[in-house]
């Protein structure tokens, strides 16, 4: 597999790339405006090229001279997102970022292009926009084929639904990728993602601390494999109202319990208020998408505060041993814009598998095997 090789653009921290990892592809080059998630992707993989630059002055064949095997990224997707109304209209600049990806793809020539992006991306436009971006890819000399994915369905405890584009270079071989082929998994609960992670109180942040239990599923283990302790157990401090707030919240309800027990009386108006506000996650099943789950107040489980960023961070399927830079605030974004590890594995690993000739693939031990 030594020339599976990768480039991530919009890199973010690095999420794609850890995916690409773990299925055995190793990124050579990623490209992040952002100071913070740029030193994370460099904290967490030592033997990549990082670039912290506007992509839009960067020439790829400046840092690397041969196709590689993938390349992988997700524009901007402010203007694409159905939370985002006031932003969401085809005059936002970061609508036109696309343009980017394309010019890219169409200087490397990857065997396999991966392009990702916010459900509303599909939608954007009544669909055209999606089809038009879909277009160009494939008038590079692609055969390309597009979907929804939710992360859920692949070993990510979240649910969380993301677009992708993805295509293979006709001269390569033209193969489309098939989405159903993916290997779906049971889904994987609050609970069995977070529970041994330390308890905490309002404020608190702790580097490291110790395990509340030992893990208790199979996904927990995996999470802590090269870990001895819980590490950047960093919460938002919340004021005493909001801590009342969240007493009244029981686990699948939102501000609209605190509204009915007389706790969101500062509140001038809820008509805009979204359903994801002061939602209390259900131990039962997957988190809610994790998006800005500091300003969105998600509730934990079973106690009166927010998530910490470790915790976020394992309802993304970001290990323990993978660390965030930046003040919190930095770190809690790049968390949650950041595309979950093991969804990216996934399909990685499909296009290895489509790669070697073999279009089966078998689960063993959380890795996917190809048959023949």
């Amino acid at each position: 597999m030594k020339n599976f090789v990768a480039v991530d653009i919009f890199s973010g921290a690095g999420g794609m790339s850890l995916g690409a990892t773990l299925a055995g592809i190793t990124p050579i080059l990623a490209i992040e405006i952002d100071k913070y998630a740029s030193n994370t992707y460099a904290n967490n993989h030592p033997n990549t090229m990082v670039l912290q630059k506007d992509i839009s002055t960067v020439n790829p064949t400046d840092y690397i001279d041969t196709s590689p095997f993938v390349l992988s990224g997700g524009p901007p997707c402010q203007g694409f997102s159905v939370a985002n109304t006031k932003t969401r209209n085809i005059d936002n600049p970061n609508n036109w970022m696309f343009k980017e990806y394309i010019r890219f793809v169409n200087s490397l020539k990857p065997s396999w292009f991966i392009f990702e992006n916010v459900e509303g991306f599909k939608s954007f436009g009544k669909g055209q926009f999606a089809l038009d971006v879909e277009s160009e890819l494939r008038n590079l000399g692609y055969e390309t084929n597009a979907s929804v994915l939710n992360a859920a369905d692949f070993g990510v405890p979240q649910k969380r639904s993301r677009y992708f584009i993805i295509g293979n270079r006709i001269d390569k071989g033209g193969i489309k990728f098939d989405f159903s082929n993916l290997s779906r998994q049971a889904h994987i609960t609050v609970k069995e993602a977070v529970s041994d992670l330390p308890s905490m109180t309002n404020g608190e942040k702790a580097d490291k601390k110790e395990y509340k239990t030992k893990a208790i599923s199979k996904y927990a283990k995996l999470m802590r494999a090269n870990s001895s302790h819980a590490t950047q157990n960093y919460l938002t401090e919340n004021k005493p109202h909001i801590i009342e707030r969240y007493k009244v919240i029981k686990e699948g309800e939102n501000w609209k319990a605190a509204q009915n027990n007389g706790h969101l009386d500062s509140y001038s108006s809820t008509k805009n208020t979204h359903s994801g506000i002061y939602k209390r996650l259900e131990q039962s099943k997957p988190s809610v998408t994790i998006a800005n789950y500091r300003k969105s107040m998600l509730i934990h489980p079973i106690e009166h505060r927010g998530l910490s960023l470790r915790e976020a961070a394992r309802l993304q399927s970001f290990p323990d041993d993978f660390l965030f830079d930046g003040s919190l605030m930095y770190q809690q974004q790049q968390v949650g814009n950041a595309v979950p590890p093991y969804l990216a594995k996934a399909i990685f690993e499909e296009i290895i598998c489509l790669e070697k000739g073999l279009s089966n693939i078998s689960m063993n031990n959380n890795s996917i095997s190809c048959l023949s």
